[in-house]
């Protein structure tokens, strides 16, 4: 038992209490069911009359096997938010659709929203119908008094033997209703997800400048050595000397080594060494 069940119970216990024990039954009706013309709070009261022990006990009997589950899972504030809810759509159905005004009592339409929202959390859990000790599940017990109800509902109108028909279909529209608008994104919602994209001040378009030329100026002794000797080794000096008798067969190896390895991984992959080569060898062309 949870807190917001139990204390719904308890009212409805109360209040039948109060109708054999304190005052009359016509007195309660006037006061706390709903008739044509009576108080407004009797769009809410309504559902805590009862016409009998018998509907007092079964409708309590359905809130006790599938209210609490659905109080711990919602919270109590919104499941008894909800139960007023269909209430109040039990209410409504039974305004809209029974023409003569009959009077409208008890707790059936809250407990057949309690039911649906059961139904669509739970759909495949498996109660016993008493007397018959027969188990089904939940979705079609919930669509098999859809069902009824709305059979009967039509025929009738106002209901057989006193059963307001409509206003349990009513309940079960009024939960439908708060079950999707609760599961659709709301307003609030929407707010927030736009509120968190930061603004950006819309500027004019700029043009793109380009980047500075790059100047003899910035090239490095190395990269002015490579070039020189690259050159040299392009284009040979009009006397035509093999490079290897200009500068040593040995040194050719080595500087032929250090043009490979700039051609594979660049000039940044040399070292003190190779580079040191490079200016040597370039002084030494030069000189010839």
């Amino acid at each position: 038992m949870t807190p917001v069940v139990r204390a719904i119970i308890a009212m409805n216990i109360a209040v039948y209490f109060l109708q054999i024990a304190l005052v009359g039954d016509q007195d309660m009706f006037r006061a706390l069911a709903w008739h044509s013309g009576g108080p407004p709070w009797t769009i809410i009261t309504y559902s805590f009359v009862h016409a009998g022990f018998w509907h007092l006990l079964s409708n309590l009997w359905l809130l006790f096997v599938f209210g609490p589950r659905l109080e711990q899972a919602v919270g109590g504030a919104r499941f008894i938010a909800y139960y007023l809810w269909c209430a109040v759509g039990g209410w409504l159905a039974h305004v809209i659709f029974v023409s003569h005004g009959t009077g409208l009592l008890g707790a059936s339409a809250a407990i057949f929203g309690v039911l649906l929202a059961y139904a669509v959390r739970w759909p495949d859990d498996e109660v016993a119908i008493f007397p018959f000790m027969i188990t089904v599940k939940v979705r079609w017990l919930v669509a098999f008094l859809a069902f009824i109800n709305l059979l009967f509902g039509i025929t009738t109108a106002s209901g057989a033997g006193g059963i307001a028909y409509m206003a349990h279909l009513g309940g079960f529209v009024a939960g439908m209703i708060f079950i999707y608008a609760a599961a659709a994104p709301g307003l609030d919602r929407v707010r927030q997800r736009v509120s968190s994209v930061p603004d950006e001040p819309e500027e004019p378009p700029r043009a793109v400048p380009r980047p500075p030329a790059r100047t003899r100026e910035r090239v490095s002794e190395a990269d002015d050595a490579v070039a020189r000797s690259n050159a040299s080794v392009a284009q040979p000096p009009a006397r035509s000397v093999p490079l290897a008798t200009r500068v040593g067969r040995r040194k050719t190896e080595e500087l032929d080594h250090v043009l490979d390895k700039i051609s594979r991984l660049g000039i940044d992959s040399l070292t003190a060494e190779e580079r040191m080569l490079l200016v040597e060898m370039s002084k030494q062309l030069r000189d010839r």
